[in-house]
């Protein structure tokens, strides 16, 4: 594992040795699939559970399960596109000026757009919404998830991942829409390493959810691929993998590993290794500096 992911690492003192009910978790991507059945059975651990999601009728209807789920206690809830920087600041705004904890950041909103589109802050989408936009969640709320975790929702990676940690947007390649997918999920991987590394008192982890029946490339080809492939695991059954990483005792995880089922996952240390992983690092702080600031 350590040649995988380079040096193992463990929660300083005062880290979250387990997780009961009554924590604090927002869940980004909360509005459908893996992240709404999440919200769903956390909720019913009566944990506070915060929701956001980009489209406002979805997000409300996931507003009205959750609260059934938590026998009436009130989800929190926060409307944001990801495509937008601004949305992701408006939202650390709005969760540090409103809860005095967060426990647990679940960083699950993803997409996939199979022809290429350039975001309002310049960036390539898929790697904006998939991890930039979640990297800048994640830092603006640095300080006030010490002592708990953050779980990055990715994918395997798989042997044709390409990622240059030096250009985000792959800029002069012809863009192909599962490769930009793949680079992006590669991206959660990396980052949650080297936060590993650099914010030893938060437990940061990645999560492989499975091959699962979701919507997330609805508005693409691939929904078919999505809802219909055969060997499909259902989102309840894989919201349990990443309820487990946002509640098991930090004893039993490895900081900064990527997990699936069971134990880690160790990816190809030609890409997964700790100096790519901070080359990604710094790559990531200047795509999302605020030009206001």
């Amino acid at each position: 594992m350590a040649s995988a992911l380079g040096s193992v690492h463990h929660l300083e003192s005062g880290g979250t040795s387990g997780m009961t009910g009554q924590n604090t978790i927002v869940i980004t991507g909360a509005s459908s699939g893996i992240g709404l059945a999440a919200a769903e059975q956390l909720a019913a651990r009566d944990d506070q559970v915060v929701l956001v999601g980009r489209d406002e009728r979805r997000l409300a209807a996931a507003v009205d399960r959750v609260r059934t789920a938590g026998r009436g206690i009130e989800p929190g809830h926060f409307q944001a596109d990801f495509e937008r920087l601004a949305d992701v600041r408006a939202l650390a705004d709005h969760l540090l000026s409103t809860y005095p904890q967060i426990d647990v950041l679940a960083n699950n909103a993803g997409m996939v757009a199979m022809s290429h589109r350039t975001t309002v802050d310049g960036h390539e989408a898929t790697i904006q919404v998939n991890h930039l936009a979640p990297f800048l969640l994640s830092n603006l709320l640095r300080e006030r998830l010490r002592g708990g975790r953050i779980v990055n929702t990715s994918v395997r990676p798989g042997p044709g991942v390409r990622l240059d940690p030096d250009d985000l947007n792959d800029e002069g390649q012809r863009y192909k829409g599962v490769a930009a997918y793949q680079n992006s999920k590669a991206a959660n991987v990396l980052f949650a390493m080297e936060a590993a590394r650099r914010w030893p008192d938060i437990l940061s982890l990645s999560l492989h959810p499975g091959l699962v029946r979701t919507d997330i490339g609805r508005d693409t080809a691939l929904r078919y691929v999505f809802r219909y492939a055969p060997l499909l695991i259902s989102p309840e059954r894989s919201a349990r993998r990443l309820v487990r990483l946002a509640t098991a005792s930090a004893a039993e995880l490895t900081n900064g590993a990527l997990y699936g089922s069971g134990k880690p996952i160790a990816p190809n240390p030609r890409l997964f290794n700790p100096v790519n992983a901070a080359r990604l690092w710094t790559t990531s702080e200047e795509a999302v500096t605020d030009p206001a600031t």
